[in-house]
């Protein structure tokens, strides 16, 4: 590995495993880090190269890489995850499949339209192109403005009060209280600056426009049940993102590679399986 490689490597606390004719890179989604596809991630590896990195500022990487101005959209952490192939991709043709959680899948389609042959398709758990409605549209993205807005001044307020209430709200999985208590015990670990800023990047962004530019095949993978991603919002991109198919999978949370694993891991399967990599 060269010496930008190493760099990418450290940055992003990158670590792989596996072997296979295609690399699958895990990108996490806000609040978490790469231990969150530990349920996930690991079926995959008998059959792939898997790769799990951490974004700027979260989990063990260089917190000093995340750049507020860079960073203040999801572009900068689009060039993060380009670089991030780049670094892995190694010798040859292999093909990359990029499978990204929430915020990730955005970041994963930006890097996409950037760099159109950078992935043979993407994967995308959970995602969302835009959160808040536009009654203009008649797009219903599942909050208002002032949602938003009061979520922001919560964690400006009460950070590790926010993340104790939220966390487990956003997971869902009712029965399985141990994944709420997991990802607030993430979101506690963020530097609270660091978190309020990315979620501000996260829950103010729009990406509607660029949908039909995208022309790698897509999956997305929505939840029956989810307040951050309704299945109105998978619907939607199902219709807007060219050469893409929608598979509900049925769960209680915004989280199915936690909480519903293996119904994921069929879903993920069929679709790599119908590429024929």
């Amino acid at each position: 590995m060269n010496g930008a490689g190493m760099h990418i490597h450290n940055r992003n606390n990158v670590h792989v495993a596996g072997e296979g004719p295609a690399t699958l890179v895990f990108a996490h989604g806000f609040g978490c880090d790469q231990t969150m596809w530990r349920y996930l991630e690991p079926q995959f590896r008998q059959h792939y190269r898997t790769v799990l990195f951490d974004l700027a500022g979260s989990g063990q990487s260089d917190l000093a890489s995340y750049d507020r101005g860079r960073h203040a959209t999801l572009d900068g952490h689009a060039e993060d995850l380009r670089a991030v192939v780049d670094s892995v991709a190694g010798t040859g043709d292999a093909p990359v499949i990029c499978i990204g959680h929430s915020v990730s899948a955005m970041s994963g389609l930006l890097a996409s339209v950037a760099a159109p042959g950078l992935f043979a398709a993407q994967v995308m758990l959970a995602p969302s192109p835009c959160y808040i409605d536009d009654a203009a549209t008649g797009y219903r993205g599942g909050f208002s403005r002032a949602d938003i807005d009061d979520l922001l001044s919560a964690m400006d307020s009460n950070y590790l009060g926010w993340a104790a209430t939220m966390a487990p709200a956003i997971m869902g999985a009712p029965g399985q209280p141990a994944l709420g208590e997991d990802l607030a015990r993430s979101f506690c670990r963020s530097d609270p600056a660091i978190a309020r800023h990315f979620a501000q990047a996260t829950f103010l962004s729009d990406h509607r426009a660029i949908l039909p530019r995208n022309t790698t095949p897509a999956l997305i993978v929505q939840c029956s049940d989810d307040f951050i991603a309704p299945t109105s919002v998978g619907e939607y991109l199902r219709e807007m993102l060219p050469r893409s198919s929608l598979q509900v999978v049925e769960n209680i949370g915004h989280c199915p590679h936690m909480s519903a694993p293996d119904a994921s891991y069929r879903a993920i399967r069929r679709f790599l399986d119908g590429l024929h990599l």
